[in-house]
């Protein structure tokens, strides 16, 4: 009978340096922007002195910039909501940090709690709203950096009074 383990076979992977690639400064996958936006949410101490609410449009913060990409952070008072919209050639990451958020595609409608991700690729067409009693915390990593935001406007009517500026960081 062989008892040769696969460290028997390869040896100790940290012995082998060259093998390992170096830990990257920023994100380049999906995975990597999922975790920072993970990250980014378990450690309060970076962003919850930050959060402001607004009665009168969604409020919004860039968190953090990188080679390529950026993290917002935005709140969202009962009843505001982003409108029907894309990311135009942007991918993002959408992370609930506190309160509960509802998403509409046109396959349907979702409730994101806090702890919760949504991943989507260039033209993915959603809304987001807070239908919730309590206000709301939300993460966006957009990668590239968000430079457009198209609106739908066939079902965009819950984006009226909003600014350009609001709608970009949705």
């Amino acid at each position: 009978m062989n008892s040769d383990s696969d460290l028997q076979i390869a040896g100790d992977i940290l012995e082998v340096t060259h093998l390992l690639q170096p830990a990257r400064e920023h994100p380049t996958t999906v995975a990597e922007f999922a975790g920072l936006a993970r990250a980014i949410a378990a450690d309060r101490s970076q962003w919850e002195h930050l959060v402001e609410y607004d009665a009168t449009s969604r409020w919004y913060h860039r968190l953090r910039t990188g080679p390529g990409y950026e993290v917002w952070l935005l709140s969202w008072v009962p009843g505001q909501g982003s409108g029907m919209h894309d990311h135009g050639g942007s991918s993002g990451v959408l992370t609930v940090l506190q309160g509960e958020l509802t998403e509409r595609t046109e396959s349907g409608t979702r409730a994101v709690e806090a702890g919760t991700q949504r991943v989507f690729a260039p033209g993915y067409v959603h809304e987001v709203v807070n239908d919730a009693l309590e206000p709301a915390v939300s993460l966006h990593v957009y990668y590239p950096g968000l430079t457009e935001m198209p609106m739908h406007a066939a079902q965009c009517a819950g984006a009226e009074g909003e600014s350009v500026r609001d709608a970009v960081t949705a």
